[in-house]
């Protein structure tokens, strides 16, 4: 049995969530305040975060950024506000897939085992890909240049992964949008060029020569040279 942590600070939604949820057979564990939440990512085996962005104590964006200092666990966000540049703030604090209260059932189930499906379709292919000095670890999700690691996000490791395993292809935003996200329909194309930027940050803070390998192809999108 798959467990799912919510995170919301209404009783009223987490018991909505698990009303929805275990009927399909997942063990829902419950907190209500973000960090209540984060000390459950800390000692139980959870599979996958759902969680509210507007809470008091500490709000999702802070909460999802803390989660991906702790752990890669694949995170949904709940959100009631519908503005693409609050949505893009979650996608940008690591979080992998959103959806805009008031929700479906059957959309919040799918996309719940859609992710799940991704990642374990990674974690059950453990041979690591190698490109030049360059090693994308999918045990770990992280990326390794000669001593340097980085541990990278589930969407920036779908998004490396792509690159990474067609060096030299052009992918346009748009292919990108659809090998790291497995539902778009609310997704901003601009999304993709966020995850770019904060992976150029991240990679180059960290030592890696990224500017060398990580290239905009103006007016296209993005290649691995």
């Amino acid at each position: 049995m798959q467990t799912i942590l919510l995170i919301d600070d209404e009783h009223r939604m987490l018991d909505l969530l698990g009303l929805f949820l275990e009927p399909y057979g997942f063990n829902c564990i419950k907190a209500d305040a973000g960090k209540k939440g984060l000390e459950k990512v800390k000692v139980e085996k959870v599979d996958i975060v759902l969680l509210d962005v507007m809470m008091p104590d500490m709000d999702g964006w802070e909460v999802c950024k803390k989660i991906r200092e702790l752990s890669t666990i694949p995170v949904i966000m709940l959100t009631a506000r519908t503005d693409k540049a609050d949505i893009v703030k979650g996608l940008e604090f690591g979080a992998d897939d959103y959806i805009t209260k008031p929700f479906d059932e059957r959309e919040l189930v799918a996309r719940v085992n859609a992710l799940l499906r991704r990642t374990a379709s990674e974690t059950d292919d453990r041979s690591n890909t190698v490109y030049g000095d360059f090693t994308l670890n999918r045990d770990s999700y992280s990326l390794h240049y000669n001593n340097l690691e980085v541990q990278l996000t589930l969407k920036e490791f779908y998004i490396i992964e792509a690159l990474i395993t067609h060096p030299k292809r052009t992918f346009t935003r748009e292919q990108l949008l659809r090998t790291a996200w497995d539902y778009n329909t609310f997704t901003d194309i601009r999304t993709v060029d966020s995850h770019i930027r904060n992976l150029r940050e991240k990679l180059k803070a960290a030592g890696f020569p990224i500017n060398d390998f990580l290239l905009t192809v103006w007016g296209i999108g993005y290649k691995w040279n």
